[in-house]
Parts: structure tokens; sequence; C-alpha cells
């Protein structure tokens, strides 16, 4: 076929749908991108209006963290793009897949400073520091070629944010029509036998291995949970890891390695096998004191290459698909092997203690409640006082179902929007965000989105009267209180005038009721008094 049959933005939907498989767009029209909208209502995707674009990027964020497929966005010129920088940012440090479809100026104003509408200087060039590659697209020809970069970032090398920008004389113009075909068919790279051979080696030599599981595993939890049991060995799994190895297994030590009991173990070990993990301070130092530290050899395996001598001494690096690479090895462990790992765990939870640990004990009846009430549930989770504790005492039964904003880039008013795009991918599972009275301010607005979509998640606020966390850092390094002990909206009220069910909550049995009488056809949202609540575990 050779005739002009669509325009380059009718292409680009196109594409996205047929070869790609997308189903979801999150976006704001603007007078930019009004061209990606011509036909869309026929086009049988699904668009979602958020009323940010942060709000876009963490609904996109959210949605490729639960189903494993990239989000998407069309976002407009200058503003929209500094305004979803955030949340790419926050996918960038996680390596979330993002697409991020912009408009940009025409083509013959880029770069003259003429004053135009929405005109940002070097708008690829500020995209590129949030984005595994940015790109602008000069010939509606290449598009098909651009998309297959992104998508090969996506599904072969380490994911996180791309960004496309067209100018706006290109959106209309008229391209020649693309012969059908599916999209690449891509395998991610295998590791290197002999490298493997000697991981291998090392780990069956053992007497005290130790195994850290990172949010790069989460597409292979049978192997995962296979080695670990076959190699006896405690699993430290982080916060984007959770539930791979299903909930309470007996070698998970959770993400609690910034614990004493579990640093301890760290240092014994005398052979790691790290997985898929950045080994980043926000998974392993929370308390912020350099002090997790390996002392054992050390392997590494990871897609990217850079990462491998990044944070901890390695000893053998390999360069390789982290799921592909758990299957490969486990092939050298036919039968299991018996090193007390199971005894080495129930020690260090004993000492850990979690449950009747004033930091995390308040939390606990929380938590014991989402699990009776929504055992299946994706909890998602802004950094708020719930989500601190629930990165140390949450179990999940699969991956996927449990991320949060307080790893990586650490920004406030994730938890709402990316709920939203959570359950817009998995609807078949409640989703429950994590929030507090401060973050959920950053992206209040999208009530407002998850209302007009009837999307029903139900939204935890705890509300403790500011910013607690830097309240308490303020305290501990005695700085007087600027700034933290903020002012408070009516919730209820607000909630109200969205159209949002509320209700107010100070204790376990009321939070049990709300749970059990959620709406299905909409958001909930519970506000928990955090002092009442406290008096009521106190009494």
């Amino acid at each position: 076929m050779t005739q002009i049959d669509t325009t380059c933005a009718g292409l680009l939907i196109r594409l996205l749908r047929d070869r790609y498989g997308v189903d979801t767009l999150f976006g704001i029209p603007g007078v930019h991108t009004i061209e990606l909208y011509r036909g869309l209502a026929e086009s049988g995707l699904r668009h979602l209006t958020p009323r940010h674009e942060q709000g876009a990027g963490f609904m996109a964020d959210g949605y490729a963290r639960a189903s494993g497929k990239p989000g998407v966005c069309l976002i407009i010129t200058g503003p929209g793009m500094t305004n979803i920088a955030t949340a790419m940012g926050q996918a960038l440090a996680d390596s979330i897949p993002m697409l991020v479809i912009s408009s940009v100026n025409r083509r013959d104003t880029l770069g003259l400073g003429q004053g135009r509408l929405h005109e940002l200087p070097g708008q690829q060039q500020l995209m590129a520091g949030v984005a595994r590659f940015s790109h602008t697209l000069l010939d509606p020809a290449t598009l098909p070629e651009v998309l297959d970069r992104a998508f090969a970032v996506f599904n072969g090398a380490r994911p996180g944010p791309v960004h496309i920008e067209i100018p706006i004389d290109l959106l209309p113009a008229p391209v020649r029509a693309v012969a059908p075909r599916p999209a690449p068919a891509l395998y991610r790279a295998a590791p290197d036998p002999r490298g493997l051979a000697q991981a291998a080696a090392w780990l069956r030599e053992a007497q005290r291995p130790l195994l850290l599981l990172g949010g790069g595993c989460v597409e292979a939890p049978e192997a995962a949970r296979a080695l670990v049991t076959r190699l006896d060995a405690p699993a430290a799994t982080t916060i984007n890891a959770k539930g791979l190895l299903g909930r309470d297994h007996p070698l998970d030590l959770g993400a609690n390695t910034a614990l004493p009991a579990v640093r301890a173990l760290a240092r014994e070990a005398d052979v790691i096998l790290a997985v898929g993990t950045e080994l980043g301070e926000t998974d392993y130092d929370v308390v912020f004191d350099d002090g997790f530290r390996l002392d054992g050899r050390l392997i590494r395996i990871d897609i990217d290459p850079e990462q491998l001598v990044r944070n901890q001494r390695l000893a053998l690096g390999l360069v390789a698909d982290a799921g592909r690479s758990l299957e490969l090895l486990l092939e050298h462990f036919p039968a299991p092997l018996n090193r007390g790992g199971a005894e080495r765990v129930r020690a260090a939870r004993q000492e850990l203690a979690l449950a009747t640990d004033p930091a995390f004990a308040p939390y606990v009846p929380l938590f014991d409640t989402l699990r009776e009430l929504l055992p299946e549930a994706i909890l998602v989770g802004d950094s708020t006082a719930t989500v601190y504790a629930g990165n140390h005492l949450v179990s999940q039964p699969e991956p996927r179902r449990y991320f949060n904003a307080s790893t990586g880039y650490g920004t406030l008013g994730y938890g709402l929007p990316a709920a939203l795009g959570a359950a817009l991918a998995k609807p078949e599972l409640p989703v429950v965000a994590l929030v507090g009275d401060g973050g959920i301010m950053f992206t209040l607005s999208e009530l407002a989105t998850a209302v007009e979509a009837g999307i029903p998640v139900v939204i935890l606020l705890w509300h403790n009267q500011g910013y607690e966390e830097i309240r308490r850092y303020m305290d501990h390094y005695g700085v007087s209180r600027v700034g933290v002990d903020i002012w408070a909206p009516d919730f209820q009220q607000l909630a109200s005038g969205f159209g949002c069910r509320a209700t107010r909550v100070d204790n376990p049995e009321a939070l049990a009721r709300a749970l059990a009488t959620r709406p299905l056809d909409g958001p909930l949202l519970v506000e928990i008094d955090a002092a009442g609540w406290s008096r009521a575990m106190a009494g």
C-alpha cells in the first residue's frame, strides 16, 4: 500500500493500539494536542482525564506497576511537560516503563525564543534528564522506528520513562499507510554460562548464604520461590519485590535490611546473591547511617551493567535479565540444600519483634484489618506514616500488589493517582491508597477523576496534622519547628464536594466496618484520626 490514508497523529494512535496492545491513555487535552484526539473516541482506547499532568504520570506509573505494561500519557507542550517531570523522575528511579507522548512547537520556530504559546527552551533536553531517552520526531515516516525503540527499552533493557515529542505542524501531516505487523519479539539477555556456573559454585559452597531480591525479579516469582527454597537461604525482598516469595514465606526477611537483626545476617553472610536490585539507600538504609554492609562475596545480576558496580563491592557480576537468570540458576540446584535458613530467619524475626516495636505496633491492627477484609488488595502508598510502617509489616500473596513513593525519588502526591492507575489495570482486585493529610494535598484534585470514572479505590487517609516525619527530624536535630504543623481542611466536606463517599474512624473496629461496606461503584475516603487511633491502641 502506498496511498496517503492517515495523519501522523492517527498513525501514532493506531500503532499504539494495534502493534503494542495499548488499551489505556492518560492525558489532558490542550490546544497543541487536539490532533491526537481526532478519532480517539472511535479507536476503542480508554482515555482517562486527570486534573493535573503530574497526576497523569502517577496514574501511568501505577498502571504499569500493577499490570507490567507501560503506562502511556498524552501531554501538551511546555507546562504539561514540566508538570509531569516529577512523575517521570519517580518512574525513572524505580525503573517503571512509561511512554510520554508530547507536542512541541512548530519545527520552524524551535529554538528561536519567539514567545510562542507553551514555548519551553530546550524541552527535549530538559525531559532527557528524567527519561531513558527523549526524542524529537522530525519525519512522520520514522514514527514506527521510534516507537519500536521505546518498546525495546521497556521490554529488553532496564525500563523507565521514554519521551517522544512531536512538533504541532507534524501531528496533522499526512503519512503513508504502514502495513500491519506485530511488534518485534524481544528476548532479554541470558547470563553468561561460565559466570552462572561460578555463581552456582560459590552458592553451593556457602555456609551462610543470603539472597537480596529486588523489583527486577517480579516477572519470575515461581523461579524466585523455588531457588530460595532449594538454597535454604534467608532472602530479603525489597519494597518493590513484596509478594515475590508469597505471603509469610519462612525464608523471607521482608524489606527489613535497615534493621539491626537483618543487618547482622548480611554482615555474617559469606556469599550474597543480589538480583534485580540497586542496593540503594531507600531499600537498604532507610535510617540513613550507611550501616548496611556486605563483607562476603557479592554476586550481582542486573540488566544494567553500570548498576553492578554501584553501592557495594562486587565479586562477580552478570549482565542479564533477572527472571531468566533465576530460572537458569535454579537448574544448577536440582535438589534442596539444608543450611538452617529457616531457623536463621526465625531467629531474626524474633529479634526484630516488629509487632511489639513501638515504631510499628500502632499500625499492626490497621494492616491486620486490611489483610482480613481485603486479603487480595493492591496497596499503593504515598510517603506517609502508614507506608513507612507497611514497608516493614506487610506481606503480600503476589508481586505487583504493594508499591509506593517512599523509594527512589521519594515524591509526595503519588498515592492517590497511582492507586487509580492500578485499579484501571487490575479491576478484578481491590485497591487501597495509603496517604497522609500532607501528601494528599499535592494531588487531591484526582478525587474528581476517581468519582468521574467510577473507580472503586479505598483511600486510607492517615491524618496526623501535618508533616509528621519532618517534625520528628526537626525535633531530633534540635531544629525549631517551621512549616510542618500545617492547617488541614475538613476532608469529609471536601470529599462530599467532590461527590466522594467518606467516613472518619479512630479504631480498627470502625475501619473494619468501613471496609466491609465499601462502595463498588466509586471511591471511598476513610479518614483515620491518628491521635484517636493511637489512644485506642494504648488503651
